[in-house]
């Protein structure tokens, strides 16, 4: 008789044969979710709950107090939010707000990019980047737009010059950092494929350094768009038409609380979509599907 043989009549001898007993539940891992425990693990329902949440503290407050000049309702925000949006000039100041942050950002990353590649290929880029950044990313925008009105006067260009400012030693400084925090080891195996220079960068440096530089961009465009909204406070038309900064300035002169307070809304119901939609679907789709973060 062959081993093989022998083996398999071991095996279907009744006493080799072993039937799994049932088990019980152990502990609260077996135990199925209450209903309320699955929409509380939702974390849009979470967010939406803490927005309802929110908008109801605001609605009694104004109630208490009573007094729409200083502090209108959430309703009639709501309302004057749709006002502006439907029969106002309220979308056109917001297609022009995002028409001059776009493209000031664009710059501001293409820039960034710039500085961030000759930092990584050469020590004199790397003392250019840390020099330029310890002068001027302390430096608040807004504190240029004086000479951004002199220099350019009332109109797009001016705003471009204070977005850059607001945003390029941002991102060249995350991107840098995030480049040099990348392990030995992983730049040792890439050197080893024979990469160029730039094609060892966007193939090996930047997909491991990613992390850092999407940070970059997240504080970066936060950045751009407060600043944006403070320099239309000041430069108030942009490209012969106001942004959406200028129309809270407009309607806070005329005492239009309600229409300031939707401008206010929109502002930060901009920043919310653009972190949700935007943001957060880049970061699901690269760092936490190649597991760099939790």
């Amino acid at each position: 008789m062959s081993p093989l043989t022998a083996a398999a009549n071991v095996i279907d001898r009744p006493e080799y044969v072993n039937e799994l007993a049932e088990t019980g539940e152990i502990g609260d891992a077996a135990r199925p979710l209450m209903l309320w425990e699955k929409i509380y693990s939702n974390q849009a329902f979470r967010r939406c709950a803490i927005l309802i949440g929110f908008a109801v503290l605001w609605e009694i407050g104004a109630r208490i107090n009573n007094n729409p000049l200083l502090f209108p309702s959430f309703l009639d925000t709501v309302i004057a939010l749709w006002n502006g949006l439907v029969h106002g000039p309220l979308l056109d100041r917001i297609l022009t707000s995002l028409d001059v942050l776009m493209l000031g950002y664009s710059i501001a990353i293409g820039l960034a990019l710039v500085l961030t590649i000759l930092a990584v290929t050469s020590s004199f880029g790397a003392d250019l980047l840390n020099t330029l950044v310890s002068m001027f990313n302390p430096l608040p925008a807004l504190a240029i737009l004086p000479l951004a009105l002199l220099w350019f006067g009332i109109g797009t260009a001016g705003l471009m010059m204070v977005m850059v400012q607001s945003v390029v030693w941002t991102v060249a400084l995350n991107t840098f950092t995030g480049f040099q925090s990348v392990s030995e080891t992983l730049r040792m195996a890439g050197q080893n494929f024979g990469f160029s220079r730039l094609g060892y960068i966007f193939r090996v440096l930047l997909p491991a350094a990613f992390p850092m530089i999407f940070s970059g961009l997240k504080i970066g465009w936060a950045h751009a768009w407060r600043t944006l909204i403070g320099a239309e406070l000041v430069f108030g038309v942009a490209s012969r038409s106001g942004g959406l900064g200028w129309y809270i300035y407009e309607n806070n002169s005329s005492f239009d609380t309600d229409n300031v307070f939707a401008g206010l809304m929109t502002i930060i119901l901009i920043g919310f979509l653009v972190e949700v939609l935007l943001f957060r679907n880049i970061e699901i789709r690269t760092i936490r599907r190649w597991g760099m973060v939790r």
